[in-house]
């Protein structure tokens, strides 16, 4: 049918109990046979379609439309999150870290129709927070990951995690894979103080450890 140039209006009706739709009762005598078995076929499909999406179940159900952010979650994420920086302001940075996680996998479990920009902001934050709160217990590759993913979600106007990833390469002794991370981070970023410094650190470190080959 997909093929006519005309417009028709075809009378239709809905089966009340299924839902299912057909053609009415004149179609058959108003048009041709070719045209009719060509309807059937394109409101079978329809019908089809129509029951499979009912016979989907959690967590394949087709999402409600959509409706304002929830301003409770969006709160409590916040909460979160200013609970792991009072937690890392003590200096109780694996408090702080359990806060962010506790954070991010309310921030990440949002339903699908909410906005992934406003996402994309609360996890960048969380994901930051948390690399630097790994980074003051040593544990570098964490803090390397989060301060990654954390640039995944922002990658510009995020110095913070572009230098804290940075950092924990270079504390890891990754020091190429540093000095390539700091430069990109420098060309999304601009003349950042901090990463201008820690290139300049990690590139000192690199040309100590020439010498040191060298001598």
């Amino acid at each position: 049918m997909s093929d006519l140039e005309t417009f028709d209006f075809i009378p239709l009706q809905i089966n009340p109990q299924s839902k299912a739709i057909s053609a009415a009762p004149s179609a058959a005598t108003t048009y041709s046979a070719a045209f009719n078995k060509a309807l059937e076929a394109e409101l079978e499909a329809l019908n089809s379609l129509h029951r499979s999406l009912h016979a989907l179940e959690p967590p394949f159900i087709v999402p409600p439309p959509p409706v304002p952010v929830n301003p409770k979650r969006s709160a409590n994420i916040n909460k979160l999150r200013e609970s792991g920086n009072a937690e890392y302001r003590k200096q109780r940075h694996a408090e702080a870290v359990k806060f962010y996680g506790l954070g991010l996998q309310m921030a990440l479990t949002r339903p699908a129709w909410e906005p992934s920009q406003l996402v994309r902001e609360e996890v960048h934050a969380l994901y930051s927070n948390r690399a630097q709160a790994h980074m003051q217990l040593g544990k570098w590759p964490e803090g390397a990951a989060d301060a990654e993913a954390s640039v995944e979600a922002k990658r510009q106007g995020n110095a913070k995690a572009w230098y804290r990833r940075g950092k924990c390469l270079m504390e890891m002794g990754r020091l190429d894979e540093a000095r390539e991370w700091v430069a990109r981070g420098l060309e999304f970023e601009g003349e950042e103080k901090e990463l201008i410094e820690l290139l300049r650190e990690v590139e000192g470190r690199l040309k100590e450890e020439k010498e040191k080959r060298d001598a």
